[in-house]
């Protein structure tokens, strides 16, 4: 055998026992499926790259199909994990049970839900929940349709409007908390699931306003400006931020958000017990929940979570619609299963 011959035998070798090593490697590679949320993804994109670089052998993939598109995998038992910005909705309930699908809810953060206008909008620094429900009630569709409709002393221009798409849990926490009732609302605004779609619309128009959660608008306060909440004529107006959402005065736009764990992932697959426990690791939380623009939880909370979790405690502490619900009241609150 030529020199030449052998030294491509034993590339040929070379290449197929890498082959073999990389296919073995991908076959014991782990996968831990997310999905649901925009708004609660930055949160747990952080995680799963920093669990990632500890534990190679797991692959964590995150969808954003929205909350209600998360929730639906989940109650089918297509996913481990469902992110969501607001609370399980009692059919959601009644479809995992359907499907013997047992659930451990985790609230992981707070966020400030935030309202935006264009930065050359010069009239709007404030708005009342009022003035709110005025503009995006059912009833305003095809009549509040100028800035003028809504306050006398703003301007004659239309009213253009931007929003979270509605299987969104962003869209049914706003409508419950300013309109009165989940997924209530005038049809004729923008709605997207990305919410960069929604930060090109609002800073591409100057008679535009939006909301969606406070991370995407600290990622874009140069593109857009957050405007104070007032609870009505006589408030003091609060704007959106780290400290206004901790402390509980910013309302009623103010929430926790969540990550569903499935019971059967946990009990049988270890890797993926392993992560939602360092996803509740409170020095992981505190660093990684701040670093993304959300509000870490109180160290005590992820205390109390952590052993929600390790105890496999079921169900939710939620039973319909609710809003502007502290940290305190989540820890003394019973589950429902």
């Amino acid at each position: 055998m030529s020199l030449k011959s052998a030294s491509l035998t034993s590339a040929s070798f070379t290449a197929v026992a890498l082959l073999l090593t990389l296919g073995t490697a991908s076959a014991q590679q782990t996968i831990i499926a997310i999905d649901g949320s925009s708004t609660v993804f930055p949160i747990t994109e952080a995680m799963a790259e920093e669990f990632q670089k500890a534990n190679k052998g797991t692959k964590v993939t995150v969808g954003i199909g929205g909350t209600g598109g998360g929730f639906r995998k989940f109650c089918r038992g297509e996913i481990d994990i469902a992110d969501a910005s607001r609370p399980i909705r009692d059919v959601e309930r009644d479809e995992c049970k359907k499907n013997n699908v047992d659930y451990i809810e985790l609230p992981i953060a707070l966020d400030a839900l935030t309202v935006m206008v264009n930065p050359k909008n010069d009239w709007a620094n404030e708005l009342t929940v009022a003035e709110l429900k005025k503009i995006w009630q059912p009833e305003a569709q095809g009549k509040v349709t100028s800035w003028k409709h809504v306050r006398d002393s703003f301007p004659d221009r239309p009213l253009k409007l931007y929003g979270a798409g509605v299987d969104s849990g962003t869209y049914d926490y706003f409508t419950a908390a300013i309109v009165g009732k989940e997924h209530s609302s005038r049809g004729d605004f923008t709605a997207s699931e990305d919410d960069n779609v929604l930060v090109q619309g609002i800073s591409g128009d100057v008679n535009a306003l939006g909301f969606f959660g406070l991370a995407y608008y600290l990622e874009n306060k140069a593109k857009l400006k957050a405007v104070g909440i007032k609870l009505d004529d006589k408030a003091k107006a609060v704007m959106p931020s780290v400290e206004t959402a901790r402390d509980g005065s910013y309302q009623p736009l103010s929430r926790p958000i969540f990550i569903y764990v499935s019971r059967k992932s946990v009990e049988t697959r270890p890797e993926v017990a392993k992560f939602v426990e360092f996803y509740l690791d409170k020095k992981n939380a505190a660093k990684l929940v701040r670093d993304v623009g959300y509000v870490p939880l109180p160290e005590n909370a992820y205390d109390v979570f952590m052993l929600r979790f390790k105890e496999r405690k079921l169900g939710t502490a939620f039973h319909g619609s609710k809003t502007g619900i502290s940290v305190e009241e989540l820890l003394k609150t019973p589950l429902v299963n």
